[in-house]
């Protein structure tokens, strides 16, 4: 559906104020897939998604969505491209001036090729799907942050586009409005059977609604997979300060303080993360492993939490007993859960004690 080739976004090139905002970035966007993107500040995602749609033009590279070359098209072509890839804002972007079914019409008005009964039809229809219907004749000024990005939702789907592009959409708005626009873009995913491309820097975005994610650092795409994937096996520093920050809590401050060492010696006893995915978050494995292996098993932190509506629980124990028996655990464990690592070996009393 996207796909971008090699593309390299230079500014200033040949001056003292280079800046190379992308480099080399290759990447492969799947037809009715949500897909996110997530860096840090001035990491490159707004001119990513600026340059799918065009409006920044790579230095280098080809940018195809839906089977065309839009780097190899004049101004005329790229406008009418354009009317199929809709885009959203963190600022929302509305006519101050304009009522909410205004501000919905403009793009039908400024085509001009529909008249005044069609655009009626169309913009009621949006307003229904966005659950704005009561605003209509509401002024921005007079809407909430999450309403306003439901107009801004609104108005980018009137053209009927293929692609929607969210550049932070949900980065102004709190926690439960960001819930509430995210579980929208599904559902509109769903019913449009539209491709959603969401830039962000917050990783609950990502866990809620992202089929699959990219990781940008620098310019570069440091890491790609599904969210669960990237969730569970993190690879790079950058993903994994990334995840820690949305998913495991407690757990770091717990053994900053504490004398965890990497190797085992005698009398020690294991602390491990184990992380559980969809039915197995619910199963009684500390029960079951502590009863097999007699060892004593604490545990230290724990949460369950849903990745697309996956359950997915981390839970860090500590395994006390003989080293054979801590190992035999740590088998166990492999068995029964989806990815075991041993965080090291407590040098003193049990940690959950501390």
């Amino acid at each position: 559906m996207i796909k971008l080739s090699h593309i390299v976004k230079t500014y200033n090139p040949g001056t003292p104020n280079e800046v190379r905002a992308l480099r080399e970035i290759s990447l492969e966007i799947n037809k009715g897939e949500i897909f996110g993107v997530i860096g840090l500040s001035g990491a490159g995602k707004s001119t990513l998604i600026r340059i799918i749609n065009m409006l920044e033009r790579p230095t280098s590279g080809t940018v195809e969505v839906n089977g065309q070359d839009l780097t190899a098209m004049n101004e005329r072509e790229l406008r009418e491209a354009r009317r199929h890839i809709g885009m959203i804002f963190q600022s929302f972007n509305l006519l101050s001036s304009a009522t909410v079914y205004d501000n919905v019409a403009f793009p039908l008005q400024l085509a001009g090729t529909a008249d005044k009964a069609t655009i009626d039809k169309r913009v009621r229809e949006l307003l229904e799907m966005v659950e704005l219907s009561d605003k209509a004749q509401m002024y921005p000024a007079q809407l909430s942050g999450g309403q306003k990005q439901r107009v801004g939702i609104a108005r980018a789907l009137a053209s009927n586009p293929e692609v929607l592009l969210c550049d932070e959409a949900t980065s102004a708005l709190d926690p439960k409005t960001t819930s509430s626009i995210l579980e929208l873009l599904t559902t509109l995913r769903k019913k449009l059977n539209l491709t959603i491309v969401i830039i962000t820097h917050q990783m609950e975005v990502i866990k809620q609604c992202c089929d699959r994610v990219a990781v940008i650092d620098g310019g570069v795409i440091t890491e790609l997979g599904s969210a669960i994937e990237i969730f569970i096996d993190p690879k790079q520093a950058l993903t994994k300060r990334l995840v820690s920050a949305a998913v495991r809590r407690g757990l770091p401050n717990l053994l900053q303080h504490t004398q965890v060492v990497p190797e085992y010696h005698e009398g020690a006893k294991a602390v491990v993360e184990l992380l559980f995915l969809g039915p197995k978050a619910d199963a009684p494995v500390i029960v079951e492993v502590a009863k097999i292996c007699d060892v004593s098993i604490s545990i230290l932190s724990g949460d369950i939490d849903h990745i697309q509506n996956e359950p997915f629980g981390i839970m860090a124990v500590e395994i006390g007993g003989a080293r054979s028996e801590i190992e035999h655990a740590i088998d166990e464990f492999k068995q029964r859960v989806h990815k075991v690592e041993v965080l090291g070996y407590d040098e003193r009393k049990q940690l959950s004690e501390l």
